[in-house]
């Protein structure tokens, strides 16, 4: 493909036609010549320069005779002309085997006028199509499943799309600089192509489901501020909560998980169970916050006035109710 794309740019222009070989980056198969079926890139690339791409038959060498005769020229006129030669780089080379081709299209022909050159730019080059835009971007097409989390995993990256496509299976465009999912034929993500550490995400907010989308708009200050309303003890839990991940966003959900307590409980509940854990621990955790408040809640929500009552015996029943010999005076 990218030789094609070199190939328009060379040429200034878009041929009608393409008459390629049978090959496997070209034709899938051709079990009938009137409908053969082509490789997916190769057929994109078609699309993109508006061109018509007709294989040669089977077997059947008449059909690019022309081009077989030219690989032969080309192989000893720059080919064998460059064989002796060293070169140093990649861009060396391509120099050398530049002016040695434009040598050989101006030579003249030896049974008619002109050269290649004066034939293409007279009479087959007034028709051929314009170059688009842009030229033709190599593409890799694949299959994959979108996840529960509304993401599908591509070389280790991991590309969202709609929640409503989890579960189904989507057709994924590759480039070397974009990433693109189809459902049906018709596009429904593109991100920018990930590149580097393995485990990366592209997210688009709009795919990611309502409750999500909210989750998203929250930060270490809205947890801060919406904790201080509650209680100075609740706020202090909050930012123990934030300060124990190296990554703030990784506490978000224990966050939000302790704070939706107090709609449970109550706020003052809550604030008494970050209190009663700050004297345990500087660091509680969400976890031992909802622990306290399902096994402790008595505790917790009992008067300051009430105090227990004093026992000034050993025990609670007396010698007389064990049958003991000594009775009461």
């Amino acid at each position: 493909m990218t030789a094609h794309v070199h190939m328009y740019n060379y040429f200034g222009g878009v041929a009608t036609l393409l008459v390629p070989d049978n090959c496997k980056t070209a034709v899938i198969h051709t079990k009938d010549w009137y409908t053969p079926k082509l490789n997916a890139t190769y057929h994109e690339m078609a699309e993109h320069y508006g061109t018509a791409i007709i294989p040669a038959r089977v077997r059947k060498p008449k059909d690019k005779a022309s081009v077989e005769g030219a690989v032969g020229n080309i192989s000893t006129w720059i080919t064998a002309a460059l064989r002796n030669e060293q070169f140093f780089s990649l861009e060396e080379l391509n120099t050398a085997i530049r002016e040695k081709l434009e040598a050989f299209n101006h030579r003249t022909f030896q049974k008619k006028e002109g050269s290649r050159w004066s034939l293409f730019h007279h009479e087959e080059f007034p028709f051929l199509s314009p170059l688009p835009t842009t030229p033709y971007e190599l593409a890799d097409f694949k299959q994959a499943t979108v996840q529960f989390n509304y993401h599908i995993s591509l070389d280790g990256m991991l590309y969202s799309c709609p929640y409503e496509y989890i579960k189904r299976k989507v057709d994924v465009r590759v480039t070397e600089r974009v990433l693109e999912i189809f459902y049906n034929h018709n596009r429904i993500a593109s991100h920018k192509r990930l590149y580097g550490r393995k485990g990366q995400y592209s997210t688009t907010l709009e795919h990611m489901p309502p409750d999500h989308q909210k989750y998203l708009e929250w930060n270490g200050e809205r947890f801060k501020q919406w904790a201080q309303r509650i209680g100075p003890n609740t706020h202090q839990v909050i930012i123990a909560i934030l300060s124990s991940s190296r990554v703030e966003q990784q506490t978000y959900k224990s966050c939000m998980g302790l704070l939706k307590l107090a709609e449970r409980h109550s706020e003052s509940r809550l604030e008494a169970a970050c209190e009663k854990a700050l004297n345990y621990t500087a660091s509680p955790s969400y976890k031992s916050i909802k622990n306290i408040l399902a096994t402790g809640i008595k505790e917790i929500s009992k008067p300051e006035t009430e105090k227990p009552t004093k026992n000034t015996f050993g025990v609670t029943r007396g010698a007389n109710y064990y049958g003991g010999k000594y009775n009461d005076k």
